[in-house]
């Protein structure tokens, strides 16, 4: 159970510190009359209680995050408060896989802390009796005094009623974790629920129901997780609608950062060079590894790698996975019908080639599957061959020769920018040269063409587009 993983990071730690704790509260605390032995009710609110003593300033740090609770539980009322030490919440801390409390999210926090007060009454350990306790969050602790004072299962109450103005302060050894994040803790969920730089996808998780999927034991998986700012590069700067259609598409585009398979995928695992894997979603990833680190589809970078979980394993990457949705010629001709036109000419250049069999470039890009590269070029591009050729427009260009001329465009396989090496990259007709120092592709004759950095790696169903500046030529 996760609380086992708790008591036993801190419990060596614990015990060594409670007798000093004890005598600190004492002397703190509450105080005898010399003359008639009477206890002087205590002057000290509860929040006072912890302020005043040190190994409780981890749960004062996590508490003056949230104004409202502390003047809660500075106020008038008969609270329980279950106090963790701060061992307890080292342990939290080294279970969920965080340094500091300022990683987790504010929300999570909150209902953690929420969970360790009762509001209805001031319940000394006396009082408490075998079955559940309803906290303020509405989650229920379980209470066995069997042995002593444990709260669910094993967490142990090692400092017992201690009196405050408004309710009653138990130490325990081990933070209590609410029973609806249980599940959660040790997962491959776990990294992203419990640090702020992970709330988007936390959110998008929620909202598609796919967490459940994400806290299976099935199979082992492996989980490419966005953080924030991945959200924001790739353009995703809200949510979809929380609706049929708005949810489908969440769903499609995180199920296209999941594995699934029989073992996880741990860095090492990913064969150096390209390489592709099947998704949860059904679509394919590429992945680019070599010097510089990982690459997915070109454009996202694995910056951390192999957190492990106890069903599976998480990279966190810097730029979120869109799934294709439209085919090469899908895409080119999206892009002629934009507001500032793109591709104009090469769109005229491959209906030129369309019925022509083997040579019909149209149908290949247009297929729904396939594995495709295109160096496209810009209507720029085709203006300036235009005027080389002494000619006003691609149907005036031999078709023998068009067809020649494209096939040097496309490579028949998939080669994102982060596979290109400087040298020999074949395509249809022949070979071009490519070198990634200048980012340049050249034919046989001709200027080598520039690749556009900023539009590269653009993903269709079929392939991947890369945008050059001149026509490449045989």
């Amino acid at each position: 159970m996760v609380t086992n993983k708790f008591i036993q990071q801190i419990r060596s730690s614990i015990y060594a510190k409670v007798f000093a704790l004890i005598a600190v509260l004492s002397i703190t605390f509450t105080s005898c009359n010399d003359d008639d032995n009477q206890v002087v009710p205590p002057t000290d609110n509860i929040v006072k209680l912890a302020q005043g003593n040190p190994e409780l300033t981890s749960l004062v740090a996590a508490l003056t995050k949230f104004p409202d609770l502390v003047s809660t539980l500075s106020g008038s009322g008969n609270f329980t408060v279950f106090a963790p030490t701060n061992a307890a919440f080292s342990g939290l801390l080294s279970a969920i896989g965080q340094t500091s409390l300022d990683d987790i999210p504010e929300s999570v926090l909150r209902q953690v802390l929420e969970y360790h007060v009762i509001s209805s009454a001031a319940v000394l350990s006396t009082q408490l009796s075998n079955g559940e306790v309803t906290t303020v969050g509405g989650e229920k602790i379980t209470v066995n005094i069997n042995s002593g004072v444990k709260l669910n299962t094993n967490i142990n109450v090692v400092i017992a009623d201690v009196a405050a103005n408004n309710g009653v302060v138990h130490v325990v050894d081990a933070v209590l974790v609410p029973p609806t994040i249980v599940p959660v803790v040790g997962t491959i969920v776990a990294p992203a629920f419990f640090n702020k730089s992970f709330t988007t996808l936390v959110a998008a998780v929620k909202q598609a129901g796919l967490l459940p999927t994400l806290l299976s034991t099935g199979n082992q998986l492996t989980l490419f997780a966005p953080t924030n700012d991945a959200f924001a590069a790739a353009g995703i700067t809200a949510l979809p609608p929380n609706t049929t259609d708005g949810n489908a598409l969440l769903t499609s585009i995180l199920a296209y950062h999941v594995i699934a398979g029989p073992s996880e995928i741990k860095a090492a695992d990913i064969a150096t060079g390209s390489s592709s894997a099947q998704t949860f979603g059904g679509s394919k990833i590429y992945l680019s590894k070599g010097a510089a680190g990982v690459f997915i589809n070109g454009t996202s970078q694995v910056t951390a790698t192999d957190i492990e979980a106890s069903n599976g394993v998480v990279h966190v990457i810097n730029r979120t996975l869109m799934p294709p949705t439209k085919t090469i010629a899908e895409i080119v001709v999206e892009s002629t019908q934009a507001s500032s036109p793109q591709f104009t000419q090469l769109l005229a250049a491959l209906a030129r080639t369309d019925g022509q069999g083997a040579n019909d470039l149209l149908a290949a890009v247009s297929a729904s599957t396939g594995e495709l590269t295109v160096f496209a070029p810009t209507d720029a591009a085709f203006q300036a061959l235009y005027t080389a050729l002494n000619v006003d427009n691609v149907n005036q260009i031999d078709l023998a020769t068009l067809i020649a001329v494209l096939k040097k465009h496309v490579v028949a396989s998939r080669v994102f920018s982060t596979d290109l090496v400087s040298g020999s990259v074949p395509t249809l007709n022949g070979n071009v040269t490519v070198n990634t120092s200048d980012l340049t592709v050249k034919g046989g004759s001709g200027e080598a063409a520039k690749l556009q950095a900023s539009l590269l790696n653009i993903k269709g169903k079929n392939g991947v587009i890369h945008v050059i500046d001149k026509v490449i030529l045989p």
